[in-house]
């Protein structure tokens, strides 16, 4: 054993996984995580703890992984996290506990996501529960949206023994993990589903198609039906356009839509009656994980796709596998490249993009250079779809309908970050309605802040 070299993860092959929607990582079998938790180093002072939105025990975990006590492994997870396969599977580790592993200091880091997705899915198949030990205490909490930061703060909350309602808009519970990312990527109902089931174990109830802020609204809530706090997990759902001449026209998507239609409505499914545009030449706009996520789907189903960014690879703010299996796949990036008009054939349906050539300049306040357009590289694509994925924002339907809840002026929730609290008595919030499009686990780490602060504030009434 190289314990420089972390152990390789098994993959569907590029071209068979290029044609279906079956998950594309097949993850470590028991041999294979238990000499790949070797390789840990058991620091004390462990930094990859301090990388983790939810501090989960990452030591503490791998420890009984080496044993082979897998159930026990589940345990010391669970108390910091309420979504492990979920985690395991699309959290940018590279990024947050592996990007700070000493292990990586000369070699390889430690695979902490894919030993955690192995012990979630060996405790989902041997139907191993979280366990919970609190006495109830006779307050109700209401949150509303089910994705991560919901979740998490449902179950920390339950954990603590509050009765907690969760309210979805949505007929399916889950949020972005349900609707935002694909099948390949994240399985439906042999993770998310029994993830979500786990989190009703735990007492939290779930009602779906109850649009907050048109159903009912905060205030009533709280005066009615007796909730003594309220957290606002609702995501980040509006999509942002680029405002360029064309983005009305037949042919043309937000990843939000596109990706809903796939994720939550099955509309990959050659039986579904949902429909969804089956482009024969799609171009992506955008370099996060939404949009390589939009550009696999449209790839499956069977169009040839191009990732259209405005700065080079380096920028590209997604994750660096997600690149790696784009590109396995078939993936073409047009990189340096930004459009300026998508054009109509005589129907009013995309026939095309004007784009233009890019360069890089100084750094802009983010840090990256800043992208310059080339004089004289305008350029045509033939195209038949357009799907922009440039960001959300949030929907501002319950903050316009909750007086004394303060946004910003991107319509954010304005909320402490150590605990969730906002301007209005009672309200906490955390997730992307603060922050805007973030990822599965910062939300997840503002829903377990903001539990502990609802904790805290009941405790003292």
């Amino acid at each position: 054993m190289n314990v420089l070299e972390r152990v390789p993860v098994r993959e569907q092959d590029a071209k068979e996984r290029a044609t279906n929607f079956k998950e594309v990582c097949l993850g470590y079998n028991m041999e294979e995580a238990v000499e790949e938790a070797q390789r840990c180093i058991g620091c004390k002072n462990a930094q990859c703890v301090k990388g983790c939105p939810v501090a989960i025990n990452i030591p503490g975990f791998i420890s009984e992984v080496k044993k082979g006590d897998i159930a026990a492994a589940y345990q010391v997870i669970s108390e910091a996290s309420a979504l492990p396969a979920v985690c395991g599977r699309v959290c940018p580790q590279e990024s947050q506990c592996e990007g700070k592993c000493i292990r990586g200091i000369k070699g390889d880091p430690v695979s902490i996501g894919k030993l955690e997705r192995y012990v979630a899915d060996y405790a989902r198949e041997h139907d191993i529960k979280p366990e919970v030990h609190a006495e109830k205490k006779g307050k109700k909490v209401a949150v509303i949206g089910s994705g991560p930061a919901g979740l998490t703060c449902a179950g920390d909350l339950a954990k603590a023994g509050y009765d907690v309602t969760i309210f979805e808009a949505l007929h399916e519970a889950g949020g972005v993990l349900i609707y935002g990312i694909p099948e390949f990527r994240l399985p439906k109902e042999d993770v998310v589903e029994k993830e979500i089931q786990n989190v009703r174990e735990l007492g939290v109830k779930v009602e779906t198609n109850v649009v907050v802020g048109k159903s009912v609204t905060i205030d009533e809530l709280m005066e009615k039906e007796g909730f003594e706090a309220v957290f606002i997990g609702s995501g980040a759902g509006l999509p942002k356009f680029m405002g360029i001449p064309g983005e009305n026209l037949n042919g043309v998507f937000s990843a939000n839509e596109y990706l809903t239609r796939s994720n939550l409505m099955k509309a990959f499914r050659e039986d579904n009656p949902t429909p969804i545009m089956r482009g024969k030449k799609v171009a992506v706009v955008g370099g996060g994980n939404v949009a390589m996520d939009a550009a696999r789907t449209a790839l499956r189903l069977g169009a040839e796709t191009h990732i259209v960014y405005r700065r080079s690879e380096e920028e590209l703010p997604t994750r660096v596998e997600e690149v790696h299996h784009a590109k396995e796949e078939g993936i073409i990036f047009d990189l340096l490249t930004n459009p300026v008009e998508i054009l109509a054939d005589e129907n009013g349906w995309v026939r095309g993009m004007t784009c233009v050539k890019m360069e890089l300049g100084e750094p802009d306040e983010s840090g990256r250079r800043r992208p310059v357009v080339m004089k004289g590289s305008e350029f045509e694509m033939e195209l038949d779809t357009v799907i922009m994925a440039l960001g959300t924002s949030p929907n501002p339907l319950i903050s316009s309908t909750t007086e004394g809840l303060e946004v910003n002026h991107w319509k954010c929730i304005i909320a402490d970050e150590a605990n969730g609290k906002t301007t209005k008595e009672s309200v906490y919030a955390g997730g992307d309605a603060v922050t805007g499009a973030a990822t599965v686990i910062l939300a997840m780490g503002a829903g377990k802040a903001a539990a502990k602060g609802i904790d805290e504030y009941l405790s003292a009434r």
